[in-house]
C-alpha cells in the first residue's frame, strides 16, 4: 500500500480520520482552508497511507528551524491515526516509519511527540524508537 504526502483531495479521508483521532471536548474542525493552511505551511506535511483510493491512516510532520544542535531542526509529530478497521496490521508503524526517514533525511537532530495514557499507544511509540525517560511533556491549553 502507497505512503504518500496528502493533498487538498484528501480533505473528506483525512477530515473522517481526525474524527476517529479525536473525542470530546477536542472540536475537529470541518473548515477546508484549515486543512489548506497545514498543507502549505512550510515544513509541515501530512503523511498518509492509501487502500482502494482511501487513506487509511496519517500523521503531521512539521520540521522547525533551531539554533541549537548546529542549527539543525528538530521535528514534532501529530496527529497519529490508524482507522479502527485497519488497525493491528503494521500500517500505523509503515506511516510512522515514513515520517521518521523524512525527519532524518532534512536533517533533524530529534522527534518529539506527546500522546495520552488513555489511549495505550505509549507500548507503540516506544517500538519506534521514542522514550518516555529522556524528557517531560507537558501541555497548556487555551
Amino acid at each position: 500500500m502507497p505512503v504518500r504526502i496528502l493533498d487538498r483531495d484528501d480533505f473528506d479521508d483525512a477530515l473522517r480520520l481526525y474524527r476517529v483521532l479525536t473525542r470530546d471536548p477536542v472540536p475537529v474542525s470541518d473548515n477546508r482552508a484549515a486543512f489548506d493552511a497545514i498543507l502549505q505551511h512550510s515544513g509541515t506535511c501530512i503523511i498518509g497511507m492509501e487502500q482502494d483510493g482511501q487513506i487509511i491512516a496519517m500523521v503531521t510532520l512539521h520540521l522547525i528551524p533551531n539554533m541549537t544542535s548546529g542549527g539543525r531542526p528538530y521535528a514534532l509529530i501529530e496527529n497519529v491515526v490508524t482507522d479502527t478497521a485497519h488497525r493491528g496490521r503494521g500500517i500505523g508503524r509503515a506511516v510512522m516509519q515514513n515520517a521518521l526517514d523524512r525527519a532524518r533525511t532534512e536533517g533533524a537532530y530529534k522527534v518529539m511527540l506527546l500522546t495520552g495514557d488513555a489511549r495505550g499507544a505509549v507500548g507503540f511509540y516506544e517500538k519506534m524508537g521514542f522514550s518516555r525517560h529522556e524528557k517531560h511533556g507537558l501541555v497548556v491549553r487555551f
